[in-house]
């Protein structure tokens, strides 16, 4: 991730939000990414699902 500072960015992000205190993961951002755990694995799954979704082109028809 340390190659895509904006992606690493929006991974932070969705980790800080979706798991925001040790309740929901025990790790911090920068522990959970050394270890590769499941919350850094997901968080970084959705960073590249809102990238691609943010940089594809909108279909209008799907607004209708």
């Amino acid at each position: 991730m340390h190659h895509d500072p904006t992606l690493r960015a929006a991974a932070r992000a969705i980790y800080d939000a979706c798991y925001p205190t040790d309740d929901f993961a025990p790790l911090a951002f920068d522990d959970a990414e050394k270890g590769a755990t499941i919350h850094y694995r997901q968080a970084v799954d959705a960073a590249q699902n809102a990238k691609a979704i943010l940089t594809s082109p909108i279909q209008p028809e799907l607004f209708v």
